[in-house]
């Protein structure tokens, strides 16, 4: 079964799927995701696959209204796509070269586009899980794509606080947040000529990055192919660093912000940024969500992030002048 049931006291969807109560652990010795598995071609280089497990489907089964009058759902059209960045089932994204990190970007900015068309689709999400703490099954490093019929609660409100600052400033909050933090700097981790990585302020993550872009980009749609390349510079060094940080792969939830795709007049005022919620709040310790930030929303970070961002800048610094002594 898989619908969607109305919450009226956060005015948000739930999506119910209880297909994904199927998903298997996978066997050390297969992956789907690789070449030979049946799963997908022999051979390729960046692929769309559809989720086998979607909680959002083109073709959903009709549902039944509930008795109650309070309550209401509705089919959970919509679209699940997994991005696979490589055949190589080593190739995470802090592994790839420029070249292929561009193509995965391309890939990424071509699947936005293509959902984007569609008039039922509301919201578009890219995102990835990475590692057994934020609840990967699937070793072979890969991407989603969701395309909800719903704006989800969390853009929603960012939508909400960005108008507000723009109906009375006249300027673009994010434009605002990313500029105050490349002028302060301390929490700057990474810069190129159209993207800049830093830990806000009042980010709840201790290594919570964001990479926004530097001049007012509301989505994918509205880059080119020299966006494309600096974002994937910019991928690159953050997820290099993480690695590099620690010594070990980063765990992490990584998630882009763009405007909805049915709604222009949010492009004038809200921008294109992506969020990382890594669970590490150190080597082999992880920051578990506590009932106060679960049934409160009430955020709260366990690090300062002024003393956070020069570790993970460092990391970054000595990362990228290794790779560069021997290219």
């Amino acid at each position: 079964m898989a619908e969607l049931r109305y919450n009226p006291v956060l005015r948000d969807w739930t999506m119910v799927a209880s297909n994904r109560q199927r998903r298997p652990d996978m066997p050390a010795d297969w992956c789907p995701f690789c070449p030979g598995s049946g799963k997908v071609p022999d051979h390729y280089d960046v692929l769309t696959y559809d989720n086998d497990f979607p909680v959002l489907s083109p073709d959903p089964e009709a549902v039944n209204q509930p008795s109650a009058a309070l309550y209401q759902a509705r089919e959970a059209y919509g679209k699940c796509e997994v991005i696979l960045y490589s055949s190589d089932h080593e190739a995470a994204l802090s592994r790839l070269g420029p070249e292929q990190l561009e193509r995965v970007v391309h890939l990424w900015r071509e699947r936005y586009t293509a959902l984007s068309d569609n008039p039922t689709h509301q919201y578009v999400l890219l995102f990835e899980n990475r590692g057994r703490e934020v609840g990967a099954t699937i070793a072979h490093p890969h991407g989603q794509i969701y395309a909800y019929p719903f704006l989800p609660i969390k853009i929603r409100t960012e939508i909400e606080s960005a108008e507000q600052h723009y109906q009375s400033t006249g300027r673009c909050l994010f434009c605002d947040i990313t500029a105050a933090e490349c002028t302060d700097g301390t929490r700057l981790i990474a810069r190129n000529d159209r993207f800049a990585a830093y830990i806000p302020y009042f980010t709840d993550f201790p290594f919570g990055v964001w990479i926004s872009s530097t001049a007012h980009r509301p989505d994918l749609r509205r880059m080119d192919a020299e966006d494309e390349a600096a974002l994937a510079d910019m991928i690159g060094q953050v997820t290099k660093g993480m690695d590099a940080l620690y010594d070990r792969e980063f765990p992490y939830m990584m998630v882009f912000h763009q405007t909805p795709v049915h709604q222009p007049e949010t492009e004038a005022y809200y921008h294109f940024h992506i969020e990382f919620y890594p669970p590490l709040r150190a080597k082999d310790r992880v920051k578990f969500l506590s009932s106060s930030e679960t049934g409160a929303g009430a955020a709260a970070n366990p690090a300062v992030v002024e003393e956070t961002a020069p570790l993970l800048r460092e990391a970054i610094r000595k990362v990228c002048h290794q790779q560069g002594a021997t290219e």
